[in-house]
């Protein structure tokens, strides 16, 4: 089996030590390199369906018919002219000016980058989704470094995994991309685990879904996965659609939705600056929106904006300059308006929102009382790449069952989640069905419920608890951890780094089975055979009544209330006693060495 995550992170450190050595920045490499990547999964995908077609080919006089873009639109797949096809550009020779190459309008090529401009162009003639979308600035590429991109995209690894995984080295790659672009202003990715949050609570199955501030189609990437996982296919039972007003973004969502094979309608530039157009005509007609639009936006034209409409709830509050100057209540009365009338929308908020006042809390209080809140949770810091504030994720729901309709499922997440590094957390896909299982509960859902902890079960064994499991696996961690000091020790010079490797993949893989466990238990002892129950520090199913209570509040931690803090056996009085003992200790040392350090310099005349 490929490490997957191994060949992503070798395809990207070759990649970027290539771009160090170009002295382009982050953002001028960006789309050149996820075109090249987009170019490797159009030929790996065109070489499948083109098998596909070769099966039951006719033939003549002992010829088999050649394949023809015809073939290709009958299985809805992009056909590649012959000098878009990744094995013609890898195999072309090392001096493009004397082979005397003509592009598609008949004029002879000097360098690799016009070959590669052109191979991008015959493409976008064979797609309407894709017409201007493709990059083409790979003549700011020598030919050296051009060459060896289209190598690096060649590795054979990626025929083995197919498509899906294409389509994760592209994320992976636009992840890497939104960190290295932060201080570019990179607004254009959304992190996974909230995506799929989303997703996960708004269960797309069929119908229109739109996400008017897409950015690079995160949302619509998701749900197409979501729904492919559900045994559908997503393009026959999900119609896309996105705005986005920056026609950067749009591209790169464009490029994104070809590599995992889904098809949308993306609308960018000022005719999508969702403020003032509703550029779909979708308002009222939406099955499903999500999003994540900029927080705290300034500056929007009120009149413009209350012309546009989607505005079911009245008006934000408008300054001297006819300005509305903070968006965040434009954003959530559109999203509760695009929705029809069992519509379910799901979106990333300011925190700041959820207790916003002024005409803000008259917009929340009406928005309330429709009985179409459907829960709220409260994301901690460092989710996002280019700011560490905390955020919320809101949910709608028109289709709400009448025994929730007065109520508002409330879900304070910020100290649940994962370190991925100094400035970056996320919730594990274990964490994600724990969050899930809330909502599933709350509900009234306990199939899928039962279902998560069968999963953990075939993980973990069936035969001990998820408590006895933790314990045994911590034991067993502990006595690998032993034996792997005594035998590195042990090893010869020449086998030292092979025995290292072989347990640290061991202890690596017994530490996510532990990291399984503890979510197991984390889960099992709240809510245990499957009742969903109020957690104090965690959720809280509440009544609109309650809410009226907290002033139309809809911030989690006023309804969860806090956690106990759990007794870890240390006497506090004790330890601080200890604490001051140190400090004194500490300080007299520190004022002993001073006195040395002084002496020191008037020996020395200083």
């Amino acid at each position: 089996m490929i490490n997957i995550r191994k060949l992503e992170a070798e395809l990207w450190e070759s990649a970027d030590l290539l771009r160090a050595g170009s002295k382009l920045t982050s953002n001028q490499y960006c789309m050149p390199v996820l075109g090249l990547i987009f170019l490797r999964y159009a030929y790996s995908r065109y070489k499948m369906v083109e098998a596909e077609i070769l099966k039951n080919r006719p033939s003549r006089g002992g010829r088999v018919m050649p394949v023809e873009a015809s073939d290709f639109a009958a299985k809805s797949a992009l056909y590649l002219p012959k000098e878009a096809q990744y094995d013609y550009l890898l195999n072309l020779p090392d001096d493009i000016a004397s082979a005397c190459i003509l592009n598609k309008d008949g004029h002879t090529m000097t360098s690799l980058g016009e070959v590669v401009n052109n191979a991008m162009q015959l493409i976008e003639e064979q797609s309407e989704q894709l017409t201007g979308v493709l990059p083409k600035s790979y003549t700011d590429f020598s030919d050296e470094i051009l060459s060896e991109l289209l190598r690096i995209f060649n590795n054979s690894a990626l025929d083995e995994v197919g498509g899906d995984i294409i389509g994760r080295i592209y994320e992976y790659f636009l992840n890497k991309f939104a960190k290295n672009i932060a201080s570019d202003d990179g607004v254009f990715f959304t992190p996974k685990s909230l995506v799929k949050m989303i997703v996960n609570v708004i269960e797309p199955k069929s119908g229109i879904l739109l996400d008017p501030a897409c950015g690079s189609g995160g949302m619509f990437i998701q749900s197409g996965d979501f729904v492919n996982h559900s045994g559908m296919n997503a393009n026959n039972t999900m119609t896309f659609y996105g705005q986005e007003k920056v026609e950067y973004n749009a591209q790169l969502c464009l490029m994104n939705m070809a590599v995992h094979g889904l098809t949308g309608v993306i609308k960018s530039g000022d005719e999508a600056n969702s403020f003032y157009h509703d550029a779909h005509n979708l308002n009222g007609c939406c099955d499903y929106v999500m999003a994540n639009p900029p927080f705290n936006v300034d500056k929007v034209k009120a009149e413009s904006a209350e012309s546009a409409g989607r505005l079911p709830f009245g008006m934000p509050a408008v300054n001297k300059n006819k300005e509305i100057s903070n968006a965040n209540y434009l954003w959530i009365s559109y999203f509760y308006s695009y929705l029809n009338e069992n519509g379910r929308a799901g979106f990333v908020m300011a925190s700041s929102a959820t207790d916003s006042r002024g005409k803000d809390k008259g917009i929340r209080e009406k928005l309330v009382k429709t009985g179409h809140v459907d829960a709220m949770v409260s994301v901690g810091n460092n989710f996002f790449y280019t700011k560490s504030l905390p955020c919320s994720l809101w949910f709608f729901d028109k289709g709400k069952s009448e025994e929730l309709k007065d109520k508002v499922l409330f879900i304070d997440a910020r100290n649940y989640y994962t370190v991925v590094d100094r400035t970056l957390n996320e919730w594990s896909e274990w964490q994600l069905k724990n969050l899930n299982a809330i909502v599933w509960l709350y509900r009234g859902e306990t199939e899928k419920y039962h279902q998560l902890i069968v999963e953990y079960k075939k993980v973990l064994g069936e035969a001990v608890s998820f408590e006895e499991s933790l314990h045994l696996l911590t034991e067993e961690l502990k006595d690998l951890q032993k034996r792997a000091k005594i035998e590195v020790e042990a090893a010869g010079r020449n086998d030292k780094k092979r025995v290292k490797i072989y347990y640290d993949e061991m202890i690596a893989a017994k530490n996510e089975e532990i990291t399984v466990a503890k979510e197991a238990v984390w889960l099992y002892e709240k809510f245990g055979e499957g009742v969903y129950t109020d957690v104090l520090g965690l959720c809280k199913a509440v009544t609109i009544a309650e809410i009226e209570e907290k002033g139309w509040s809809l911030t989690p931690g006023a309804y969860v209330g806090v956690a106990p803090v759990e007794d870890d056996g240390v006497n506090f009085e004790e330890r601080m006693a200890e604490i001051h003992r140190e400090l004194l200790l500490l300080q007299a040392e520190s004022n002993d060495l001073m006195d040395i350090i002084s002496k020191n310099m008037k020996e020395m005349g200083l």
